[in-house]
């Protein structure tokens, strides 16, 4: 029986900026926040404030969560061969998760920094918190400002984009901490402030990393259902059964459909199976259909089980 393939990709409607404004967006977003890192770096050991520091490590996260999402542009543009037939689009995937994760190991640190500050409260120079965050709150709006566009069509661009928000939230927590101490002499508040960086930072990824896995996983596209359109597919004409239909997004821009198709004895297989494809099309937005031809007569192509679906 027939075993028609139709490998299509998925039409946007998104601006996009070209690849070369893109990369140079990414790449400067990495140089101010390698300068900031440093400063902050510096400025925490001068005025003994772990909240500074924490907040100077989570922007070193950004520019390397920057570097991993540029590698993974560049890499994610490279035709398809033979070796990764679909192309190196999931790629930007990976890297999300890479960046994810770091973001998890880091405000877990974080958090371990803070309980230990609180047990043992440290003098902090508040002055120098209060400027040195200041700067990092502009530099954190700049970078996402730089990356914000990027980030509508890209989970990887979106990860590093979620890292200058939870960078921006966390160096206005610090500002307010700086002041108090200034103005209270309130040594804990730095401690407390970093306990909330973690959690804030915690907060975001558990929500963000859930697409990324989903992908990686191999899971259905969030906004199709598997039972929706076997009953579409089952109200073509000329189809008597559907099974072993499987849903799976190729990358975040792309999803697939593979499916057997049980056909009335007689039918022409190519038309039926065309028509069914353009309604998945026009119905789903699945341009990227597998489907198997084949009869009661004729059985199962692809040796079916009890486990169809």
């Amino acid at each position: 029986m027939p075993h028609d393939h139709s490998h299509h990709e998925h039409g946007h409607t998104h601006t996009h900026l070209s690849a070369d404004a893109g990369d140079r967006r990414v790449g400067a977003a990495v140089a101010v926040n390698l300068l900031l890192t440093v400063a902050q770096i510096v400025g925490g050991v001068v005025s003994g404030s772990v909240a500074l520091i924490a907040d100077a490590v989570h922007n070193l996260s950004d520019a390397v969560s920057l570097v991993i999402a540029f590698a993974a542009r560049r890499v994610s543009r490279r035709p398809a061969d033979a070796a990764m037939t679909f192309g190196y689009a999931r790629i930007e995937v990976v890297a999300a998760l890479v960046n994810y994760t770091t973001l998890i190991l880091i405000s877990l640190w974080l958090g371990y920094e803070a309980v230990m500050r609180m047990l043992d409260p440290q003098p902090v120079l508040g002055w120098i918190v209060v400027i040195l965050a200041g700067v990092a709150l502009v530099i954190d709006i700049a970078t996402a400002a730089l990356t914000w566009r990027l980030s509508k069509d890209s989970v990887n661009i979106r990860a590093a984009f979620l890292h200058n928000l939870a960078d921006a939230g966390s160096s206005v927590a610090v500002m307010i901490g700086g002041t108090l101490i200034l103005l209270y002499d309130w040594w804990l508040v730095d401690p407390i402030i970093t306990l909330g960086i973690s959690a804030y930072i915690l907060w975001h990824v558990q929500s963000d990393i859930a697409p990324v896995l989903r992908i990686l996983m191999l899971g259905a596209p969030p906004d199709l259902r598997q039972a929706e359109i076997a009953e579409a597919i089952a109200a073509e004409d000329g189809v008597e059964e559907v099974h072993h239909l499987h849903l799976w997004q190729i990358d975040e821009r792309r999803s697939s459909v593979e499916a057997h198709l049980v056909l009335a004895e007689g039918r022409d297989f190519a038309e039926v199976v065309g028509r069914v494809k353009a309604m998945l099309r026009a119905q789903f937005g699945l341009a990227h259909a597998t489907l198997e031809a084949e009869t009661r007569q004729s059985g199962c192509a692809g040796g079916c089980t009890s486990a169809q679906t």
